[in-house]
């Protein structure tokens, strides 16, 4: 009897599950010395912001494609223009395009999980998740974080909205679900201090002033050399980035094409499915949150 299944791609192929775990370091490009440049992402948030076109998307991509392929790792996207992360939306546990009140609904889910989560450690006598323990980690990615603060509903729900995320990205860190979050709007009215302090990493890609790349990476850092309005608008993908305890450092983002990110997503569907089976448009059903753990 054949082992062979059929690959997305129209080959044939022997199915080989995923060898990567969110635990793992995430590669995301290099640095000005050409080292390889990794994040801690599992118990990490990320926050990204630059003008148009300037790499921020190219950054969340790799967040996002990595995740898809990593064991036990479940994805949870916010795109308020839908194309960003559109290509891994049958693979998402939830995703949310321009309906803020579907989001504000997702982010309560999320925060119930969180709680149950903890309570977990509690009665385990434990302060935050481990790799053996095999909860699963879930990936919350936002794109467009200004269309779900300024643009999308009333002022009551992007209030909410706010204070539903900075309670995520408060307390989902020891236990799993991290927030990436990502903005062509970075000023004080979009991104406050109090929320801003609670990423552990910052990326400011290309910014039109020394202001805005303050409000990413923290007031004062553009007085001492470190401005992303300096970037060349002609050097895509090129960032400042700021990690906990550290002074930021210039990095260049690891690109891939659409038809990479959709071979990635096609390529992630099929693993998932179960016993590898391929439909003839390589979608699947999106799976529902659990609201309790995914031990």
């Amino acid at each position: 009897m054949s082992t062979t299944a059929r690959h997305p791609l129209g080959t044939d192929r022997v199915p080989v599950g995923p060898g990567m775990s969110m635990f793992d370091p995430m590669f995301i490009g290099i640095d000005e010395f050409g080292q390889h440049v990794s994040l801690d992402i599992v118990f990490h948030n990320l926050l990204t912001a630059g003008e148009p076109g300037a790499g921020k998307s190219g950054l969340l991509n790799n967040v996002a494609a990595t995740a898809a392929l990593c064991d036990n790792t479940r994805l949870v996207l916010f795109d308020g223009k839908w194309v960003e992360l559109g290509p891994y939306i049958d693979i998402a546990d939830e995703f949310v395009g321009d309906d803020i009140e579907k989001g504000l609904s997702i982010l309560r889910r999320l925060l119930t999980v969180a709680r149950n989560r903890y309570l977990w450690l509690l009665a385990n006598r434990r302060r935050k998740i481990a790799r053996e323990d095999n909860l699963s980690t879930i990936v919350t990615i936002i794109d467009e974080l200004a269309m779900y603060l300024k643009v999308l509903g009333t002022k009551e729900q992007q209030a909410e909205f706010e204070s539903l995320l900075r309670g995520l990205v408060s307390i989902g860190r020891a236990c799993g679900m991290p927030v990436v979050a990502a903005t062509q709007r970075p000023s004080w009215d979009i991104i406050a201090a109090s929320l801003r302090d609670l990423f552990g990493y910052r990326c400011a890609f290309r910014c039109t002033t020394v202001g805005s790349s303050d409000v990413i990476l923290g007031s004062g850092w553009a007085d001492l050399g470190y401005s992303a309005s300096d970037i060349d608008m002609e050097n895509r993908g090129a960032a400042w980035l700021l990690g906990e305890g550290t002074v930021p450092k210039r990095i260049k983002v690891a690109y891939l094409t659409d038809a990479d990110i959709y071979a990635i997503a096609d390529y992630a569907a099929w693993l998932r499915r179960p016993n590898h089976g391929t439909p003839a448009n390589f979608t699947v059903p999106a799976a529902r949150l659990d609201w309790e753990m995914a031990a």
